[in-house]
């Protein structure tokens, strides 16, 4: 944490202390703490290149939360920029209270320009990394943080304790405006222009123009044990990641705590977070910290490497830093041996809880397609599809829909199964490729356990996918490369320590099984977190009904709701 992190975190301590004695029904440890988040346009340079970007408090990237199991969060966000604006506390579970997970027209309207709202949540059984970005557009390109949600008061890590630690937010950057980037792609109908560079913590490193002074520098003490907190906020890649001559030990995943391994190279996926432990026991001296794609299918990507300095006290900046080896873009070996090595601790303290038995069985396929569109370049428009079914947005929030019972905003009859079973990974299919299109969601019952499977697909080609569920973690059951054969993959599940999340990659080609207990009621959406294939419609949503009790229904919206 750096000292201005560390004051302001112990100036929100102390006021919230205060303010807590106003709140006498949480628990007696618990504190409210408060931030005010000011969404304003900035000037930024990068790259030789100047642009007024979307930031929140003028940073970029945007201010830490930090919070401690248990906590009460108010978090008010004043809407200053010419764009609408929510908000969404990535990963945090907002148990009955999605009026506060922040996806625009899913749980909430957006935020009109000069309008506030208060983001009112509690944090309940998580502890360690996640982290927020905005949930409407690309915005989220320049608008993110990072959440630190440290244990209970005298609770210590399952892990060694560290001696210092670091934020590490892995980013990308255009230098054009990104909303005139994405617009441009749906006007011609194709993919809009790749990034023009990755970045750690807002800045490039020293392999691009003019980065002299942007360039992050992480100064180290010889013997320490360093905890990095590393998020890939990144709108459309998955990455590498890579120390010079340092080890990271794994000891915990999207604010889930893992069975420790050394690895010296880590992926991964936008959305998902990873903590690991670096022992400084090498010679003292200057290592770059390094991040690049993963791409394994012939798609293109910024392939351009990110870097940041991991820097020796006492070591002068005239040594030239160290590189790290990291895998090749396309290491799929490297990348299905890494996932396969991810673990829940499942410790007496942290167990998991896996679904041993499933109430509903749903199989999604993901497709890539061409819809028609007479305006377009080739007269067509690329899209995306869950069963062959292209998400529409609708124009007010789902959440509010749902609640008040509000007829024509959406329907029920997402399909458990694809409409045409067929042979999924095989030759590469390009006949037939338009998508159904609608708001269609699905049904669950309370508190039943569900188990879906993610088949990637080969309509226009395989890729793999980062998949999010809001509102819930979930276990990695089972993962596998081509089509998922009922009859023969469940037996190969790990139902004792799968790998708890809440994002999943789905493997180039394969398949991915999660299993999660539907009892958190609301409406959740489910989207794949490559920002490009969620706005060509590959997404939809879940309505988890209302349970029996008075404390198993969602919650009345706020007064301050933004309205539509």
């Amino acid at each position: 944490m750096t000292g201005e992190n560390k004051l302001r975190f112990e100036l929100c301590v102390c006021i919230a202390l205060v303010a807590v004695l106003c709140f006498v029904s949480l628990p007696v440890d618990a504190a409210v703490i408060k931030y005010q988040f000011d969404i304003q346009v900035k000037n930024v340079s990068r790259l030789c290149n100047a642009k007024p970007i979307v930031t929140v408090n003028g940073m970029f990237p945007g201010p830490t939360i930090y919070v401690r199991e248990g906590d009460r969060v108010l978090i008010n966000v004043t809407n200053y920029a010419q764009y609408n604006m929510s908000i969404h506390w990535h990963g945090l579970k907002q148990y009955r209270n999605g009026w506060a997970d922040g996806p625009a027209y899913i749980t909430q309207c957006p935020i009109k320009t000069g309008n506030s709202y208060v983001y009112d949540f509690n944090v309940t059984e998580q502890r360690g990394t996640l982290w927020w970005h905005a949930h409407i557009l690309w915005l989220r390109a320049t608008v993110y943080g990072a959440i630190v949600i440290m244990p209970k008061q005298g609770t210590p890590f399952p892990f060694p304790q560290p001696d210092r630690e670091q934020v590490i937010l892995l980013g990308e950057w255009w230098n054009a405006d990104v909303e005139t980037v994405e617009n441009q792609g749906n006007t011609l109908g194709l993919p809009p222009n790749m990034s023009d560079a990755h970045t750690i913590n807002g800045k490039p490193g020293p392999f691009f123009p003019c980065s002299e002074k942007h360039t992050f520098a992480m100064e180290v003490e010889q013997g320490k044990t360093y905890l990095l907190r590393l998020i890939n906020s990144a709108l459309n890649d998955e990455l590498f990641f890579a120390i010079a001559n340092h080890n990271m030990t794994v000891v915990e995943i999207d604010a889930v705590y893992t069975k420790p391994f050394s690895t010296q190279s880590i992926l991964i996926a936008p959305g998902q977070t990873t903590n690991v432990l670096v022992r400084t026991n090498q010679t003292p001296g200057r290592y770059f910290m390094a991040a690049r794609p993963f791409m394994d299918v012939p798609i293109p990507v910024d392939n351009k490497t990110a870097a940041a300095i991991f820097q020796y006290k006492g070591i002068p900046d005239t040594v030239v830093p160290t590189f790290p080896h990291l895998p090749n873009p396309n290491d799929t070996s490297f990348a299905l041996s890494y996932e396969d090595r991810l673990r829940s601790l499942n410790s007496p303290q942290f167990p998991a809880n896996v679904p041993l038995r499933v109430d509903r069985n749903l199989f999604y396929t993901i497709g890539l397609g061409r819809n028609p569109c007479p305006s377009c370049v080739n007269g067509t428009r690329l899209a995306a599809s869950l069963n062959n079914i292209s998400f529409v947005m609708p124009r007010v929030g789902l959440l509010e829909a749902h609640y008040s019972d509000t007829a024509g905003v959406y329907t029920t009859d997402f399909p458990d199964l694809p409409p045409t079973p067929f042979n999924y990974t095989g030759a590469p299919l390009t006949a037939n490729l338009e998508t159904a299109k609608g708001t269609r969601l699905s049904k669950i019952r309370f508190n039943s356990t569900v188990e879906l499977v993610i088949q990637d697909t080969n309509l226009l080609t395989v890729e793999s996918h980062p998949f999010h569920l809001h509102g819930y973690n979930f276990f990695i059951v089972g993962t596998g490369i081509g089509n998922f054969d009922r009859a023969k993959d469940p037996a190969k599940y790990n139902l004792v320590d799968p790998p708890e999340r809440n994002t999943a990659g789905v493997p180039t080609g394969g398949w991915t099984a999660i299993r999660f207990r539907a009892d958190n009621p609301g409406v959740w959406f489910f989207h794949c977190h490559l920002e490009l294939h969620t706005g060509w419609g590959l997404k939809t949503a879940f309505v988890v009904e209302d349970g029996p009790g008075p404390d198993q229904k969602v919650l009345p919206p706020p007064k301050d709701l933004p309205p539509c």
